[in-house]
């Protein structure tokens, strides 16, 4: 191979991974990106979108608890993707992908939450705590919701409480159509499902 056509190869190689060793160093978090596999965010962030993300501790609001997460409730000051408070990426158990929603309010172990709930994100058919899965809270964790879902992750049973150590990453920056290529190649997506505006 001659050594112009070996360097032409080598050298935008080098800037990916230089690129992508900045943003490692930059977000705290391996892997730095996450593809958006569902709408349950839209219209902040659509399926196919790749999201940069960091984590918790860094780029926090001013209301940010220990671990470094503003949930809804915290400070109506502080947005991201177009609404109040952290999106965050957990891992709830018994789930085969990750949880990509916004923190909507901190609990306490033993705490019904019901009375400090939104009731339009709660069942209609809910009228107390004990008509709800995970209601009281088992221990500390969020109470989560996907800005395009009904409801509250734990009140439908999506995930139970999330615990802090639970939690990977938060949602920073959002890539349009970015992740297509990655759904694809892992085939959680084919290319007849790729749609970008």
């Amino acid at each position: 191979m001659p050594r112009s056509l070996l360097y032409d190869v080598l050298q935008p190689v080098a800037a990916v991974i230089a690129v992508f060793l900045v943003l490692v160093l930059v977000t705290g978090v391996w892997p730095p990106m996450v593809a958006i596999e569902s709408g349950s965010m839209d219209p902040h962030m659509q399926r196919g979108d790749m999201v940069v993300v960091t984590a918790t501790d860094r780029f926090s609001g001013s209301g940010a608890d220990a671990a470094g997460v503003v949930t809804t409730d915290d400070d109506g000051d502080y947005r991201r993707f177009v609404g109040d408070g952290d999106v965050i990426i957990y891992e709830a158990p018994n789930r085969g992908t990750p949880i990509i929603h916004r923190a909507r309010f901190r609990v306490e172990a033993g705490e019904n939450w019901y009375d400090r709930a939104n009731r339009s994100y709660l069942p209609v058919t809910a009228d107390s705590c004990d008509e709800l899965r995970n209601c009281p809270a088992p221990y500390d964790g969020y109470v989560t919701k996907g800005d395009a879902n009904d409801h509250y992750d734990q009140a439908k049973g999506i995930a139970p409480v999330v615990k802090h150590e639970w939690i990977r990453a938060k949602a920073g920056l959002r890539l349009p159509c970015v992740g297509w290529v990655r759904l694809v190649v892992e085939g959680s997506a084919t290319l007849d499902d790729v749609g970008c505006p």
